[in-house]
């Protein structure tokens, strides 16, 4: 057999060292532009489908409505790529999706409400929609300011008590103000000021929980301390409950004086998930869940409203023409879609009380059906699972806490939504993540986008090279490293 030929010198060139270079990082931004692209499409044809179906034709509006949505999401793309770039690929498609379908549904809710308008010869409302685009352009300006300015979140823990304090007058700001300032549909958590209305616990939220993981980064050792062992459960010391009770005391006044059941579930819930994120033990669960039980009782007995709404929960049809009107009226709409919906604009949404705000999950289930509403809480779950692999790769304690909270937030929040919409469980005052129509809301939940865009870049981005100033040589010696130890112990080289 004849030996191979031997291999030429420019066969297989190589750098000066011997060492092919890195190839550069992926940042994935085409991805997440395709994506947002497949977004746009969906929503325009969207779009025209609604308008198709109620108008039968297209109007300018569609256009300005498809145009302004595909504007504002370049902007909050190019924000993205140029200040996070290694930010995961999906979070910023998946929230416009949903945006996207929120505009298309208040659009329909906007030409019914016209069309109801020119049938019983009343002046036609201004369209909601237009009024969610521009805060739709607040919401990214929100996102991209975060980007510029938080280039490091770790800095929010720095100020974590101030946070937290700023957080708890935000949420409790409604409770001290004259009721004709604060309350709107027997619920006190507005503030109203001149040319427009705030809703202060949707950032009160946001604040809270970067104040709860910054705590319990700080004061680890004071949640993981042993404690008495019952029926196997490692339960935390009574003095380790401070935050827990504390976050208790909230909700339950947000529940008493602000009449607000799903923010109150919300703050209490959050607090408890991060503090058995971070010490992984039941028993922070069970007090919890304890002190939920007692909270709920103590709410029932003391605060009318709230037996009220329980009643409507069990029985919404013993009052139909009153207090069980809206959840009547959404089971009707949701039987009515069956599986695969009316189909867009076809269906009778509005007659379904604040279809555009609490209750935009029966349009959902109405129009698009129960496969409709599959694919949207699909789209839910994905960002949920996202934000949570964020937490799980950022490397520092406070990011995974903080991304883990943020999470958590907007799962609870829609299966609070989802769940009293459904009957599941008594229907809440909160409105579903970038679908509902509302301001503060929807501001706040792009400020929940910029965090985890933020840590998720943090986490993905690849460690900072190091660069060696040695002049480098033309023909650098070969070394062969050994670790025989034999060779070692006599002296040799190795």
């Amino acid at each position: 057999m004849s030996a191979p030929a031997p291999l030429s010198a420019g066969a297989f060139p190589s750098p000066p060292g011997g060492f092919a270079p890195a190839p550069p990082p992926s940042t994935r931004r085409n991805v997440e532009l395709l994506l947002l692209g497949t977004a746009v499409v969906v929503t325009t044809v969207a779009l025209v489908l609604v308008e198709a179906a109620q108008d039968q034709g297209i109007s300018w509006e569609c256009a300005e409505l498809a145009l302004a949505y595909l504007a504002l999401f370049s902007v909050a793309h190019l924000a993205v790529r140029r200040f996070a770039p290694f930010a995961d690929p999906l979070l910023l498609p998946i929230a416009a999706l949903l945006n996207g379908l929120g505009l298309v549904l208040i659009h329909r809710l906007d030409l019914a409400a016209a069309q109801t308008a020119r049938t019983n010869s009343l002046p036609i409302p201004s369209p909601d929609v237009d009024h969610q685009v521009l805060w739709t352009a607040a919401g990214i300006l929100i996102l991209a300011t975060v980007l510029v300015v938080l280039r490091d979140y770790r800095t929010l823990a720095r100020y974590n008590y101030s946070i937290g304090a700023l957080g708890l007058v935000l949420l409790l700001l409604p409770a001290v103000l004259p009721e004709r300032f604060a309350t709107t549909n027997h619920a006190k958590i507005w503030v109203r000021l001149p040319g427009f209305t705030v809703q202060p616990g949707e950032f009160a939220k946001i604040l809270l929980v970067v104040f709860v993981a910054a705590l319990l980064v700080s004061k680890r050792d004071w949640f993981t301390a042993a404690g008495r062992h019952a029926f196997g459960i490692e339960l935390p010391r009574l003095r380790d409950l401070g935050p827990l009770v504390l976050a208790w005391v909230v909700g339950v006044g947000v529940l008493v004086f602000e009449r607000d059941l799903g923010v109150s579930l919300l703050i209490f819930g959050t607090v408890l998930a991060l503090l058995y994120i971070a010490t992984e033990r039941v028993g922070w669960l069970v007090v919890g869940g304890v002190l939920l039980v007692i909270g709920l009782i103590f709410a029932y007995n003391t605060f009318g409203p709230l037996r009220a709404q329980l009643h409507t929960w069990l029985h919404p049809f013993s009052d139909y023409n009153n207090t069980g009107y809206q959840i009547a009226q959404s089971l009707f709409g949701l039987a009515t879609g069956g599986l695969a919906g009316t189909g867009l604009g076809n269906g009778r949404p509005d007659q379904v009380p604040f279809a555009a705000t609490d209750f935009i999950v029966a349009t959902v289930g109405e129009e698009l059906g129960l496969i409709g509403l599959a694919a949207v809480l699909v789209l839910f779950t994905m960002l949920v699972v996202r934000g949570l692999r964020t937490a799980l790769a950022v490397r520092d304690s406070f990011g995974k806490l903080l991304a883990a909270g943020l999470a958590f937030t907007i799962a609870a929040q829609v299966f609070v939504v989802v769940g009293g919409v459904t009957k599941l469980i008594p229907r809440s005052g909160l409105t579903t993540p970038f679908l509902s129509y509302g301001g503060s809301a929807l501001l706040a939940e792009y400020a929940v986008l910029a965090l985890l865009i933020r840590i998720s870049d943090a986490a993905r981005a690849p460690a900072p090279s190091r660069r060696v100033h040695s002049a480098p040589t033309s023909n650098p010696p070969t070394e062969i490293l050994r670790t025989d130890s034999s060779h070692q112990a006599k002296g040799e080289p190795a």
